[in-house]
């Protein structure tokens, strides 16, 4: 039998348990939706003022070049093909032809910061021609898919480029993954799984099954070989240089596309295409003049767009960068629609959406790791 006293002792010891949970389950006050605008605002402009003007009008001017000018060589590479262009090695020449573009950039950086080139050594030139080269591959890679697939499906395929990228850094620069870098991963396979099933569906009329899923494979490849680029572009900066100013950045970049260039050339000149140019411009639709122009056009835009994505990554994050990459896919994929009359059938667009959700997980992680390191 069950003393009363040690009865009322209990009931008591659980009336102050009770009360102890009630008011520690008791919710916070919530902090109101203007309050969070307001402090958003606030660090917005905190933020805005440890930066130099000249730095935001810079940012703003390579964040615009990337989400304009890559779409636009997109476009205008499969523009080349669809108006009676046949050379892959063309395109992939056309690709780092605007490297005197990036000289023009570089060259005011040391008047201006009052520095040197980088001195060269043996192990740097290496990196350089070796790079070159892989760039030169790569090119034609996409060349090949561009040639087979349309535009808004190979700007999804080429978003894959994301996951080499994370994959190839853990390897070899040993840069850390987190779980939502991961789920990018996997999200980013599955997108590209949906528009494999879409194949039926995704050809142009004059493109056989054969061809397209060589575009497909070529698009995947150059994907994962550009993502190799990049982590070795990094490791070059580590092992070689141990420092990152933007001029040395424009140096590498401007090393990096003229042995590309003097690689892609030999392939021109050695495959016959150079020497076609001219009867490949007369048989253009629109003529010489039309076909000069989008050469033209495509060796500027793609090199804006490259210089836009190295000053962002220098003036602001991978983050960013990451960010204005999930934007550009979309970008590209309706201006396809709109121009070139791509179709966007169900998968596509699911497979967009895959993919935008891919890209939040790999930015979300990677500023989640920013803010670990920091």
């Amino acid at each position: 039998m069950l003393n009363p006293m040690n009865k009322t002792s209990t009931s008591t010891g659980l009336g102050e348990v009770t009360g102890d949970r009630m008011e520690e389950a008791s919710p916070e006050p919530s902090v109101s939706f203007w309050s969070q605008i307001s402090t958003f605002k606030t660090r917005a402009w905190e933020a805005y003022k440890r930066k130099s003007t000249s730095h935001w009008v810079l940012l703003f001017l390579s964040s615009a070049a990337m989400l304009v000018a890559f779409p636009a060589s997109s476009i205008l590479s499969r523009l080349y093909y669809s108006n009676g262009g046949t050379s892959e090695w063309i395109v992939s020449w056309v690709a780092v032809a605007g490297w005197p573009l990036t000289a023009l950039m570089l060259f005011p950086t040391y008047f201006f910061s009052k520095t040197l080139p980088t001195p060269l050594n043996l192990k740097l030139i290496l990196s350089y021609i070796v790079l070159g080269f892989l760039s030169a591959a790569d090119n034609l890679m996409y060349a090949y898919a561009y040639a087979y697939l349309p535009a808004s499906t190979a700007a999804l395929l080429a978003s894959s480029s994301l996951v080499f990228s994370a994959l190839f850094g853990y390897l070899l620069v040993k840069n850390k993954l987190n779980a939502s870098i991961i789920n990018a991963v996997v999200f980013i396979t599955a997108a590209m799984t949906i528009i494999a099933l879409d194949s039926s569906s995704d050809t142009y009329g004059n493109i056989t099954t054969s061809q397209y899923i060589m575009g497909f494979i070529w698009d995947i490849l150059g994907s994962a070989l550009h993502g190799l680029i990049f982590a070795l572009s990094e490791l070059v900066f580590v092992k070689l240089l141990g420092r990152r100013s933007f001029h040395v950045v424009l140096e590498q970049q401007l090393m990096v596309s003229l042995s590309a260039f003097v690689f892609t050339t030999i392939g021109v000149i050695v495959s016959g295409d150079f020497q076609g140019m001219k009867s490949e411009a007369k048989s253009f639709k629109g003529g010489s003049t039309s076909y000069i122009l989008v050469l033209i056009w495509s060796a500027i835009t793609f090199q804006l767009g490259v210089l836009g994505a190295t000053a962002v990554l220098f003036l602001a994050s991978t983050v960013l960068a990451g960010v204005l990459n999930a934007i550009r896919v979309p970008l590209t994929s309706i201006a396809a629609v709109i121009l070139l009359h791509d179709s966007m059938s169900s998968f596509k667009i699911l497979s967009l959406v895959v993919t935008f959700w891919g890209f939040g997980s790999y930015i979300y992680g990677s500023s989640s790791l920013s803010k670990e390191s920091s």
